[in-house]
Formats: C-alpha cells, structure tokens, sequence
C-alpha cells in the first residue's frame, strides 16, 4: 500500500460526503451522521435527512446516537487500563471480582476469555426479547441470575461466541477493581480525559432532546415507526454508551499508535491483537476491537445495534485514519456506509488500472475538476468523480461506489475516453461534454446516451405523468 497522505484522504473524503447525501435519500435512511478524522484533523463532520420525522427536525451534527457495542470498545480500554495499574490481571477468574459468580461455570471464566467472546457465554441470556422493549433491559440482579442460569452454552475456548452478558460481567469487574461504578470510571477515566462533551456510558434524560429518534426497518412494514430511548442498565458495558460521529472518531484517535491518553502502545498491541477468526465473517477479534482488511490496509473499529440506531466506526492506528457513520433506523447500513470511506481512500492512494495495463495520459492543462458531478438519465444515476488525480464514472446507487467503476482518460477539454469498466460496457467510447461556462449542460456517452445535471432531471420526473417520445424524461 502507497504511503496515506492528506490529500488523497481530502479527495476521498470529498466524494464520500457527496456520495452520502445521495445514499440517505437513495436508501430512505431517516438520518446519516459521519465524521472522518485523519492525522488529529477533523476531515468531515456532516449531517443528513431528520433526527425526527414526525416533528420534522432535521438531523445536526450534534444529535446524539446510541452507539451500542462501540461500548465494548471503552470496557476493553477500561480494563486494560486497570491492568497497566496493577488492579487486576488478564487470567484472573471473574469470580475473584464478581463473587456472585462462585461456584458457577462462568465464575471460573478468566478476564481474557470474556474480552476476547471465549467465554462460550450466552449471548443474552434465554429471554433477549428487552431488545425488542418487551421488557426492560436487565438490572444488575438480573443478569445475576442471567450469569447463573444455563449461561455456560459451550465450552470456553472452542470458538469465537460474541456474549453481551459477558461484556455485563465486565463491567461488574471493573467496578469492583477501580472501586467506582462502571458509568463513573469510563466517565472520568476516558470520556473525561478526552474531552468527550457528547459521549457517555448510558442514557441522559436531562439530554433526551439532544438524541436523534430511532426507527423500526422497512423490511416488515410500509413505513417507520419510532422507538423509544430506553437505559440499558446491567448491559451498559455491552451496549449502553451514546456519542457523535465526531466524538466516536476523536476516540478512536486515542487509540492511535503513539498516543497514550489512554493505553500504552503495548496495552494498544495487546487490545488489538487477534484472538479469534470469527466464523461466517471476514474479521477477526482481539479485545473490543474487530481487525479488518480492506484491499491491504487493515483497520480496527466495532459496529452498534440499539432499537432504532445502528452505527459503525473503523480505524487505521499506523496511517491515523478513523471514519464513523451513525445511522437512527434499525437497518441502517452503517457498516456498508463506513466501508465505502476505507475503499475510497485506498482508491485515492492506488487508483484503478486502466484496461490497457497504463497509466493516464497528462491531462494537458485542463482543469479536471470541471467534469466533475451527478449526472442522470432514463437508465442510470452517475458521478464523475476526482480521486488521487484521477477521474472515474462512478455509481452512486451502489452500495460500494468503488465497485464497477470505470477509469477515465482525457481527450481534450470537452471530451474523456472510457479507458476500462466491464466488458459489457462502452469501453473506448467517448464521454461529450456541453458546456454553458464552467456549467455542464449535458453528456453523451455511455450506450451514447445523453444525461444531464441530475436535479434538472428530477425536476422534470416531478411533471411527468408518463414517458414517451413525445414527452421524454428531460
């Protein structure tokens, strides 16, 4: 992989936000959150469709969003942080902090085997309907008796089982160790020493105005309906934490290599050292955190399911990338949505080759940036986009815009050639551009098809009440 550098993460972060404007609306998401931050600079914070759609209060930068099993990530680095101290040890039996648990098949657990999803612990006990607000999320007492009853689901160590009341049993163990209620000890020993204002370990009533509106999904029903903000108790340290896409990164930051807010580098190593392959997925698990790769650049982060808000955050600790996307529906693509930011820099980085194995021809003085935009026709949504110096004919309505793209050439100030794509396509061919100044009116190319500006085109679909040859689409 090329070196990262500042621009190229500026001309994929460019397109990212312009491409997620359009996918809010493409996929009826009620609202979208990002921010990506490279090198401690806040590259994008950004904000689209509502936080609340029956008051119909558009969604800020500043809306807060459940963030779920992101809170696993801050137990993992409270953990750790004990364990720098001397307050506990990795091989410790849970039961030695949390002496409910004595004499039961989860007391004998070590701390490494719940950090890790070894445990073979239940994933939320035999009654995980509090996800669904048949009842509240359980209570301390509850997951005491959760932790005790059938918990043990298979042997400890035999494969990765992801387990929230594990994550529960954490906190317990933090609390115990540091002498603090778990929401006190992550509130002062991370979210504090960040400077964190958004972000929290369970949810504030004082600040319920504060928090975008969760949705159900469009899979079983016509439309969305709205789901309550509920405490998550007990399970705080599984699922609990709320924050911003920008917080979330400026967090994520914090476990870059050679920042030691929180962890050492050998704590960070540790954390983020592969424990599990974890089955049917393409990602491994260390401590809180899942490694991923993405066309040879590898990334940590965690994902978030809460009723109504799903969310995702990777990082790169070498190159000191991070990119969050927060999303408040309960099928929100999150992860697709934050995939996209990793493979558009990584295009931005390399770029694409070019059918003929070349490179790109100097673009002999012409400006590159004026054939950038959304164009549209009958058929097809489509973006030229600048990335790394290079132009590509991109798909918006993709859920990966790196995917099927189609490396650009330039002819001349009017013109570009098709230079690669898929068979099917029309490589060689011309892509024409007519120019009013420095607007483009339209495009021919592509099966010599003509687009144009793409809200020329939904201005016109607004009055039509059928296309024909006497009355096209434009």
């Amino acid at each position: 992989m090329s070196e990262l550098t500042r621009a190229a993460v500026a001309d994929a972060v460019s397109y990212f936000d312009y491409w997620l404007r359009f996918r809010q609306g493409y996929a009826r998401i009620p609202g979208v959150q990002a921010a990506v931050l490279y090198d401690d600079e806040i590259m994008l914070s950004s904000a689209y469709g509502y936080a609340d759609i029956e008051a119909g209060t558009e969604l800020t930068r500043g809306h807060l969003f459940r963030i779920a099993s992101h809170s696993k990530t801050f137990t993992a680095t409270a953990v750790l942080q004990l364990l720098e101290q001397g307050a506990l040890r990795l091989d410790d039996a849970v039961e030695r902090w949390v002496p409910f648990l004595h004499d039961s098949a989860a007391g004998r657990l070590t701390l490494r085997e719940l950090l890790a999803h070894g445990s073979g612990l239940v994933r939320d006990g035999h009654d995980g309907d509090f996800w669904q607000l048949y009842h509240s999320f359980p209570d301390e007492e509850q997951l005491k008796r959760i932790a005790t009853d059938r918990a043990d689901i298979i042997a400890a160590n035999e494969r990765f089982k992801y387990s929230n009341i594990g994550y529960g049993l954490l906190g317990l163990v933090v609390a115990a160790a540091s002498g603090q209620s778990y929401n006190s000890y992550v509130t002062e020993h991370v979210v504090a020493r960040l400077g964190l204002a958004d972000t929290g370990p369970e949810y504030e009533p004082a600040r319920a105005g504060d928090f975008a509106r969760g949705y159900s999904s469009l899979a079983y029903a016509d439309h969305r309906v709205p789901i309550d903000q509920v405490d998550t108790r007990a399970l705080a340290a599984a699922t609990g934490f709320y924050s911003t896409a920008e917080d979330v990164v400026r967090y994520a930051a914090a476990h870059f290599d050679g920042d030691e807010r929180l962890l050492t580098d050998e704590s960070k190593r540790l954390m983020r050292r592969a424990e599990w392959t974890v089955e049917g997925g393409q990602s491994e698990y260390g401590f809180g955190l899942a490694r991923f790769e993405f066309g040879g650049r590898r990334v940590y982060g965690h994902g978030g399911g809460y009723p109504g808000h799903i969310t995702r955050t990777y990082f790169d600790p070498a190159d000191r990338l991070a990119v969050s996307v927060l999303t408040n529906a309960i099928d929100g693509p999150a992860d697709t949505l934050a995939n996209a930011l990793i493979r558009l820099v990584n295009l931005a980085v390399e770029g694409a080759p070019l059918a003929d194995g070349g490179s790109p021809p100097p673009a002999n003085g012409v400006d590159l940036r004026r054939f950038t935009g959304r164009y549209a026709n009958l058929w097809r949504v489509s973006d030229v986009a600048l990335l790394g110096g290079r132009l590509y004919l991109m798909v918006p309505t993709s859920d990966d815009p790196t995917q099927g793209l189609t490396p650009l050439t330039v002819v001349d100030d009017r013109t570009l050639k098709i230079s690669g794509g898929v068979g099917y396509g029309s490589y060689g061919e011309a892509l024409t551009f007519e120019f009013d100044g420095a607007a483009v009116v339209s495009v021919r190319g592509g099966s010599a098809t003509t687009s144009y500006p793409i809200d020329e085109l939904t201005a016109a679909a607004a009055k039509r009440a059928t296309v024909s040859v006497e009355a096209p689409l434009r």
